[in-house]
């Protein structure tokens, strides 16, 4: 599979007037097809039998150049997978991403990717802290984003603890960040973590929810 036949299939799927509803939605500057989701799903999923990774890599990289809103979706999918030997050129390009972030749907699905690469190596969260820091909306937010899958752990580990802690941690040094898409995503993270562990979500809450917006702190105790 090559980019021209990638491209070729999302546009042979293409819906002009949900394009223009994406992009209005979005408001991201780029080109939209109105490539349906599911249709991505169903593409990807042909592309990837009989690739290699270095395959997979290869043309998820050309396939997020072109800009296109489906095409740095199905990139993003292409990536998107628990298991990976050797996946160290995976977790480059997918960091590589992050910074050009600029419109939540495709952050999220690279952030869906990345979080496997991270509960493969954790030691990758050094990195990720670093984000935190970053001057870019998108960027601050994908540190959340990417590390959801430890508040879902019914049995963590020691070690699984330790990241939540850590990740509680970054949220507390957000939530005087009156953005609405970082107050959401501490929303989120909170609200998911409620579910399986509600002491540490009711704590954090009880020491910092004054800090946040009200919309954000009735979703982050949503389930309380």
């Amino acid at each position: 599979m090559d980019l021209e036949a990638a491209l070729s299939a999302l546009r042979a799927e293409a819906d002009p007037e949900r394009a223009k509803g994406s992009a209005a939605y979005h408001k991201a500057s780029r080109t939209y097809l109105g490539t349906p989701n599911p249709a991505i799903n169903d593409l990807v999923t042909g592309w990837r039998q009989g690739m290699d990774i270095a395959a997979r890599v290869g043309l998820a990289d050309a396939l997020w150049q072109t800009d296109i809103h489906e095409a740095r979706i199905a990139a993003a999918k292409l990536l998107t997978q628990a298991r990976i030997k050797d996946d160290d050129a995976v977790w480059r390009l997918i960091a590589s991403w992050v910074p050009q972030f600029d419109a939540w749907a495709i952050a999220d699905h690279v952030c869906s990717a990345g979080a496997r690469r991270l509960m493969a190596n954790p030691a990758r969260l050094d990195e990720v802290d670093a984000w935190t820091r970053s001057e870019h909306m998108w960027t601050k937010r994908a540190a959340m984003v990417i590390t959801l899958p430890w508040t879902k752990q019914n049995f963590p580990s020691e070690q699984d603890l330790a990241i939540r802690d850590r990740v509680l941690g970054w949220a507390a040094g957000y939530v005087s960040d009156q953005q609405w898409f970082i107050q959401k995503a501490v929303a989120w993270w909170i609200r998911d973590l409620s579910k399986h562990d509600a002491d540490r979500a009711r704590a954090f809450l009880e020491t910092n929810g004054t800090q946040m917006k009200g919309f954000a702190r009735r979703e982050a105790g949503k389930y309380l």
